[in-house]
């Protein structure tokens, strides 16, 4: 969200010339396509905020959930137009899913926006019923025009009775989440043993540019800096989360997406579109000012284009993969309990 130079809070500006992307994304190649367990994961969006006021007593939430939702609901008229990110991760996560050789008989779409993951599960013969929920009305509403078993649903507080589902899906919700590993305990309660989650989220290495950009602006204009950007997961959190969770045989991998516009105003209005504008929560944040928003966007042009113009932005996707703990998983084996010692497996291999 950007501010006005009398520092009351607006809309950003819009673009004055048509947008159009040029999108392409790299797998990370050490993350290889494998099973039930092995999951490419990638990274993604962080948002533009402003800076964190220091609180007088204990440390507010820092995401408004009502501001989530009413973001994600302004941009359900047209978010068709700017679900291009969704749609690969949406894709993406069918796809791992299709890895496994399982059959999962009742399936939930967690943060579903308008659906579109929850239809890739309807397609797949390895799911049976599919139902989705979003925080949005707006996203519901969406959802069931489709056809869909859509009711609203807060990640904070999941309304699944224990061991209810077989399949938890979420794709590019979870960043907004006030209390992350909360809801990945509650998640994976909710699964029944062998049950599965597979999630995306935005992860901390998105939008480097505009963070850069914001960043020396703001130290020009005022002689200070402030965080701009979304607090996001990085991978080896995510892999302590999950963990930490509870999952059996957790994996976190990452894929990197590296969009280009006609100017940095197209990337805004792209998050917009998204709903996937600022929603923290009130007294926690100052405004924004005017005039580092758009000398921050000066620097963006100078500093992060192509020689044809266009400006890059960066997305990393996180992907997280668990299964909830039963007695048919494979398990570890024992310390000790090895037949050939590690030398001599070395010494067999060196003489082959």
């Amino acid at each position: 969200m950007a501010a006005n130079s009398d520092g009351e809070s607006g809309p950003l500006p819009a673009p004055r010339w048509p947008l159009t992307r040029e999108r392409w994304g790299q797998r990370n190649s050490a993350a290889p396509r494998i099973s039930p367990f092995a999951m490419r994961a990638r990274w993604s969006i962080s948002l533009l905020m402003p800076s964190p006021v220091p609180p007088k007593s204990a440390p507010p939430r820092l995401f408004d959930r009502e501001r989530v939702a009413r973001n994600r609901s302004r941009a359900a008229a047209s978010f068709k137009e700017y679900d291009f990110l969704k749609a690969r991760v949406s894709s993406d996560i069918a796809d791992r899913l299709a890895d496994t050789s399982h059959s999962f008989d009742r399936a939930f779409d967690l943060g579903a926006h308008d659906g579109q993951l929850a239809k890739l599960l309807q397609a797949s013969d390895q799911v049976g019923s599919v139902e989705a929920g979003d925080i949005s009305s707006g996203m519901v509403a969406l959802s069931r025009a489709d056809g869909l078993n859509a009711e609203q649903v807060d990640e904070e507080g999941l309304p699944f009775p224990q061991a209810s589902l077989d399949l938890i899906v979420s794709a590019l919700s979870l960043h907004w989440v006030n209390d992350l590993p909360g809801a990945l305990v509650q998640i994976r309660q909710a699964l029944k043993p062998d049950g599965l989650f597979l999630g995306a989220l935005f992860g901390a290495g998105t939008l480097s540019e505009l963070r850069a950009s914001l960043m020396e602006a703001e130290t020009e204009l005022t002689g200070g800096v402030a965080a701009r950007v979304s607090p996001l997961p990085g991978l080896r959190d995510m892999a302590s989360l999950m963990q930490r969770a509870g999952f059996a045989l957790p994996v976190v991998d990452r894929d990197q997406v590296v969009v280009r516009y006609r100017s940095p105003m197209g990337l805004l209005a792209d998050l917009k579109g998204m709903g996937e504008r600022a929603a923290f929560a009130a007294g926690t944040m100052r405004p924004l000012p005017r005039r580092v928003l758009m000398r921050a966007m000066e620097i963006y042009a100078n500093d992060h284009s192509d020689p044809d113009g266009r400006v890059r932005a960066s997305f990393e996707v996180v992907h997280m993969s668990g299964w909830s703990p039963a007695d048919s998983q494979p398990k570890p084996l024992k310390p000790g309990s090895a037949r050939v010692s590690l030398a001599d497996a070395v010494r067999s291999h060196k003489s082959s």
